[in-house]
């Protein structure tokens, strides 16, 4: 016959239910535990999220704002060389403006007029300073009416109380006429306008872009 099992002790099976509720209640308090520190980690990356964000979007307004003062200066600065031309044609006046005054000019011709050369007085180009130069110079060629000469001016202004510096190869607007007699009065010369060719410049550079522009002579 089979053997009939002992009872089970009571006690037993208390202190099983007692060990499971414990394991229960440990593994719970594990992890609320875990998640506690999981929200606490997730608390302090965004925080520190958030702290980069507001470093960085500050950085950025700073650089915005030195970036907009340094343009504003450089633009309070500027100079930009312009000049108007006498009724006559005879001349032509620099311009200053509310900002800036002249405080003198250069002006150089094409080594190939043997001008040289000038420094402004009133703030004037005179016609008179390369006239002959630049007259012979298309004496030979089929176009005598108008065209372009480059110069290099330098000059030097007032910002303030601060003098600058600026440089550049201009075109001087001209046309050219017969006289009433041409064989009396020869040819007229009216200087027209001024238009900036390039900025910076050196004498070389001048030349050629003298070379580039000059009347060609005759075949």
């Amino acid at each position: 016959m089979p053997e009939t099992p002992s009872p089970r002790d009571p006690a037993i099976d208390l202190a099983a239910t007692e060990a499971v509720a414990k394991a229960e209640a440990a593994a719970t308090r594990r992890r609320w535990i875990n998640l506690g520190e999981f929200i606490a980690v997730a608390g302090l990356l965004i925080a520190g999220g958030s702290l980069y964000l507001n470093w960085s979007d500050h950085r950025a307004d700073q650089a915005d704002k030195q970036a907009n003062a340094a343009k504003a200066e450089r633009d309070s600065a500027r100079f930009d060389v312009r000049a108007v031309p006498t009724a006559n044609g005879a001349a032509l006046l620099l311009q200053h403006d509310d900002r800036h005054a002249i405080r003198d000019a250069t002006v150089t011709f094409p080594s190939a007029l043997a001008v040289g050369s000038k420094d402004t007085v009133g703030d004037t180009i005179d016609r008179e300073w390369f006239k002959h130069a630049l007259l012979k110079s298309i004496e030979d060629s089929p176009d005598k009416k108008s065209g372009r000469l480059p110069v290099l001016i330098v000059l030097t202004y007032w910002d303030g109380d601060t003098p600058r510096t600026t440089r550049g190869i201009y075109d001087i607007g001209w046309k050219s006429e017969d006289g009433p007699i041409p064989v009396l009065s020869g040819r007229s010369l009216k200087l027209e306008s001024l238009h900036l060719h390039e900025l910076g410049g050196t004498q070389a550079r001048l030349d050629a872009v003298w070379n580039g522009v000059k009347p060609k002579a005759k075949a």
